[in-house]
């Protein structure tokens, strides 16, 4: 899925979406394909569980991208006065075959649907995409605002004061928390392999990321009801700094933690997403600034289709012993950790490869 990064007012592409998209997709990337996972890079690591590394930055950042994607392209068409019905008809289409694709990667080579894994990557962008569209083609800015926080508080409640059986109300471990209990009673069977008691894409903690992607929503309406560059990166601004330090202070009683999309990570992560954006929308829309960014904005053109050719390469390249011997190779050549880092980015050059060929043969793709 690549929701055209349109400006809504000019109808020109916006450049530097479509390169903060390319940095998080080539990020995800990287930290998806380890040779050797012992020896991962640290910073390349996800945090064990409370805290966070730019690794965890990855996923908000794409849902958050999704999110502004959305207003820029939904508002256009609703105020050309297209039926929202037949919108939100789109987005299920859309969300359907994204779900799809994520129960297929899942299964993926071996298709033993006794044990698949309902959850995943595509599927939680999937439903956080469809919800938060609902949403938006529902209510008007101050009623996404309303959405986003009560999905913030509802879940910061769930989680808090909803007892668990056998270990009572606010248990953040990763077998007594209650979103963990939910997947053992819904999911059991069809969790993530390594986790098998839980799932980090579970039921529960993706109520917190479709208010990830509601963020990104204002901030595509800061870009659409805003007047000037230097206003528009000055909201963005203030946006992200305030998210950001909120929150790091509901971290104080709800840490940081990516497995469950605590609300303090949906909060923090949506802040550095809102700064670091505003960075690239200064740069690349509003200084022209066009060095280096064409791998970025090819990467980002079809991210749904990289991701797929990523999963299947993955399960290849394990299954058959390709990836020992590629990683072996490299050990032989360098520290452990860097020849990690090398069969990552080996991935990042190849999946490029792949998207530089879609590019030139204007092979776009739109579910």
């Amino acid at each position: 899925m690549a929701v055209p990064a349109i400006d809504s007012k000019t109808g020109s592409r916006l450049m530097s979406l479509d390169a903060f998209r390319g940095l998080t997709i080539a990020g995800m990337m990287l930290v998806n394909n380890a040779g050797g996972w012992p020896d991962v890079f640290s910073p390349l690591k996800h945090a064990s569980w409370h805290g966070w590394t730019p690794t965890d930055l990855v996923f908000p950042f794409f849902l958050w991208i999704t999110g502004m994607a959305m207003t820029l392209s939904f508002a256009k068409r609703v105020e050309r006065g297209e039926d929202r019905g037949k919108l939100f008809a789109h987005a299920a289409r859309r969300s359907a075959w994204i779900f799809l694709i994520g129960l297929f990667l899942g299964a993926f080579p071996y298709f033993h649907l006794a044990t698949l894994r309902i959850p995943g990557v595509l599927q939680r962008i999937a439903v956080c995409y469809l919800c938060a569209a609902t949403i938006f083609l529902l209510t008007k800015v101050r009623g996404q605002i309303v959405a986003a926080a009560a999905l913030l508080l509802v879940y910061w409640a769930l989680m808090m004061l909803v007892p668990v059986p056998g270990h009572g109300a606010g248990v953040l471990t990763p077998q007594g928390n209650f979103a963990a209990w939910v997947d053992q009673v819904f999911l059991t069977g069809h969790m993530y392999s390594q986790t098998k008691t839980w799932d980090p894409e579970g039921i529960v903690s993706t109520l917190p990321a479709i208010a990830t992607v509601l963020f990104g929503i204002f901030a595509g309406h800061v870009l659409r009801l805003r007047a000037g560059i230097a206003d528009k990166c000055a909201w963005l601004g203030v946006m992200g700094t305030g998210l950001l330090f909120a929150g790091m202070a509901l971290d104080l009683v709800l840490p940081i933690n990516k497995n469950l999309w605590t609300s303090s990570y949906a909060l923090f992560t949506a802040g550095l997403a809102a700064l670091l954006f505003g960075v690239f929308y200064w740069l690349v829309d509003g200084n022209g600034w066009r060095r280096g960014i064409a791998p970025l904005t090819i990467y980002g053109t079809s991210p749904i289709a990289i991701y797929f050719v990523a999963g299947i390469t993955a399960d290849l390249l394990g299954e058959s012993g390709g990836a020992k011997a590629i990683y072996s190779g490299l050990s032989a050549l360098m520290p452990a950790t860097a020849a990690s880092a090398a069969y990552g980015m080996l991935h990042v050059l190849f999946l490029y490869l792949v998207a530089w060929i879609m590019h030139r043969k204007g092979w776009i793709v739109r579910l």
